[in-house]
């Protein structure tokens, strides 16, 4: 999280501790995406990233994201 905050890059992550360390230790990221995608559906993955980004590009940076197949999830952290 530190590095992806220093070098101002958006982390994407299948880790869900970064859920944990975005609204429980409140650490401040440029924004998290936590992919959700199961073995069945990787072949889905890159075209559910790059439509992430073409329709979402204004609410990336900031936000806790949770991409899944067919659905994304976009949260802020509370101030």
């Amino acid at each position: 999280m530190e590095l992806a905050k220093t070098d101002n890059r958006i982390l994407l992550t299948e880790d869900k501790d970064f859920g944990w360390l975005v609204f429980v230790a409140h650490m401040l990221s440029p924004g998290v995406i936590l992919i959700r995608f199961p073995a069945a559906a990787r072949r889905q993955l890159n075209a559910a990233v790059r439509q992430l980004i073409a329709s979402h590009a204004g609410e990336l940076v900031g936000s806790f994201i949770v991409l899944q197949p067919n659905s994304i999830r976009i949260s802020r952290r509370p101030e």
